[in-house]
């Protein structure tokens, strides 16, 4: 996602060349040693900030027009205002690679690791020592690449759900692929996750398109010895429009459908139905199961699966993930 320059009318055209053409590719924004070079003095800034013909966003940064900044301003007002070597990163430049929905509060800069700066209200600085390397190429404004971005990202964030929102979330929107992600996880020394981040792009690649599907592929199926299933299969329906199934276990026709109700908006869910009466129709059983049966019910989950598969031929038996997992016994009732 590119910010567009803002039309600015007759008081970009007052500028001298060279600033007015910054001012345009800057969503109108130009901080004070870009004016002064272009041949403004300094008399000459404050007296067009006084009269109100610029803003003064941050110190030394100007909105080179009146009315409300947009957000195309004020990133390109917070990369100008921490100055040389400044990319936008992290969650802000999630929402320029539309990796995210929804711009964050605040504005994410990462500058070289040697850099020391005083940054304004609004501006969350980060220091890296892959600072240069990591910014994507002719990026108005500056910004990570997809692949620096997600590690970026999986970094800071909380818990293992999480970084498995923005791996499966970036391979599943194909904003990166899997050379990618391992060439920037190469490129760096340290790195959080390293093992499960390796594990997780396998899973993504192999058509996990989301955390509901990790988890389920990680704690129901692989952790109890189950049937590998087919992921993300293509199907077509009596109506004749295409879609596709999160799981089927082709060799006994049984589907299973993940539905992470914190992911999908409710009035959605007449589509999930119809996906399950499609299912039927091709002779299929059909399973659903929600966020909780597999993150906090993995083992009866697994118990279940287990036990339709048995009915359509399957002659294994789940083994248990850990000491305390009752599934052989459930399994047995």
């Amino acid at each position: 996602m590119s910010v567009p320059a803002v039309t600015l009318g007759g008081m970009v055209s007052e500028l001298p060349s060279t600033l007015r053409y910054l001012a345009r590719n800057q969503s109108g924004v130009v901080s004070r040693s870009q004016a002064i070079r272009a041949g403004l003095t300094s008399d000459t800034i404050r007296f067009r900030v006084s009269s109100g013909r610029w803003q003064q966003i941050h110190r030394g940064v100007y909105a080179t027009f009146t009315g409300v900044p947009g957000r195309g301003t004020l990133l390109w007002a917070a990369v100008l205002s921490v100055g040389p070597g400044a990319a936008l990163s992290h969650d802000t430049a999630a929402e320029l690679h539309r990796l995210t929905d929804s711009p964050a509060k605040l504005i994410h800069i990462t500058v070289p690791v040697q850099r020391h700066v005083i940054t304004a209200d609004g501006i969350r600085l980060h220091r890296s020592a892959r600072a240069v390397e990591a910014v994507q190429e002719c990026s108005f404004p500056p910004r990570t690449t997809v692949p620096e971005t997600v590690l970026d990202l999986t970094q800071t964030a909380p818990t293992f759900d999480d970084v498995c929102g923005w791996v499966t979330r970036a391979l599943a929107r194909k904003l990166t692929d899997e050379t990618g992600l391992r060439e920037a996880m190469s490129a760096r020394g340290r790195l959080r996750w390293r093992a499960d981040l390796d594990e997780l792009i396998t899973a993504a690649v192999g058509g996990n398109h989301s955390v509901l599907e990790f988890r389920y592929h990680r704690d129901v199926e692989r952790a109890h010895d189950l049937p590998e299933s087919s992921r993300q299969v293509a199907f077509t329906g009596p109506d004749g429009r295409r879609g596709r199934r999160d799981r089927v276990y082709e060799r006994y026709q049984v589907v299973v459908e993940l539905d992470g109700r914190w992911a999908h908006p409710v009035e959605a869910h007449w589509k999930d139905r119809a996906r399950d009466n499609a299912a039927a129709a091709d002779g299929q059983q059909s399973l659903r199961y929600s966020w909780e049966h597999v993150t906090r019910q993995a083992c009866a989950t697994a118990v279940q699966v287990a036990k339709v598969l048995r009915v359509h031929g399957w002659d294994g038996r789940p083994r248990p993930c850990s000491p305390g997992c009752p599934v052989q016994r459930d399994f047995d009732r």
